[in-house]
């Protein structure tokens, strides 16, 4: 579904457009976050653990550089969820009008209203906050010795790409009236197709400027798979 949202570019690409100014500005204050947690991190770190400086130099540094890593780790983690939370609420005429453009592209006419301005405030809110417990369990696992990098990416690229699917459909399902316990169980029996779209739109976020690039492509695919979960939830 994502291909296709891209493939959206060559039916609209005026909407499109739109879509990649929020997305920018949104990316540029969050890598600029990072670049600052990273230069500052060591000297956090360093205050955070005044215990260790009794240590052995070899056994105080690698402990440091342990938690470092886990921070960050957890911070990215954060961000990207961040990110599509933010871009969402600060685009949200943008992406309206991307919404839009696709419903009617498909049936002629959108289905019906879009969840509105604050209703979306909310579901991203719920999104960050949804967010800061996956960093956490993230980080968490990242301590754990020998496999514990290698399982936080993982665990990290599951939770994260749930998450953003997750929010990236709600504008199309939010228009379709479908109350909370049937949507839990749409989003439960096409469980595989959205995780697969989230973790595709989190790889393309890895590529340099892959995140501004990918938004607009990313909530016509949203879209188009929320229309196709609830028209043909088997396939």
């Amino acid at each position: 579904m994502l291909v296709r949202g891209f493939a959206f570019w060559r039916r609209d690409p005026g909407v499109m457009l739109l879509g990649l100014v929020p997305a920018a500005i949104v990316f540029a204050a969050l890598v600029w976050g990072l670049v600052a947690l990273g230069v500052g991190l060591p000297g956090l770190v360093d205050l955070a653990t005044p215990f260790a400086d009794a240590w052995q130099e070899f056994w105080r540094t690698a402990f440091r550089t342990l938690v470092a890593v886990v921070v960050f780790a957890g911070a990215a983690v954060l961000a990207f969820v961040t990110f599509t939370a933010i871009t969402l609420i600060v685009g949200d005429p943008f992406y309206e009008r991307i919404w839009a453009a696709v419903e009617t592209h498909a049936d002629g006419v959108p289905p019906g209203e879009g969840p509105g301005f604050w209703a979306g405030v909310r579901g991203s809110l719920v999104l960050v906050l949804q967010g800061l417990l996956s960093a956490i369990v993230v980080g968490l696992v990242g301590i754990v010795p020998v496999v514990g990098t290698v399982a936080a990416a993982i665990l990290g690229a599951v939770l994260t790409g749930r998450l953003l699917a997750r929010e990236l459909a709600a504008r199309a399902l939010d228009a379709r009236g479908i109350p909370p316990e049937q949507r839990r169980a749409l989003l439960r029996a096409n469980r595989w197709r959205f995780l697969g779209f989230g973790v595709a739109t989190q790889l393309c976020f890895l590529v340099p400027f892959g995140a501004i690039a990918t938004m607009p492509a990313a909530v016509a695919g949203a879209t188009l798979l929320a229309r196709s979960a609830v028209i043909d939830p088997s396939s």
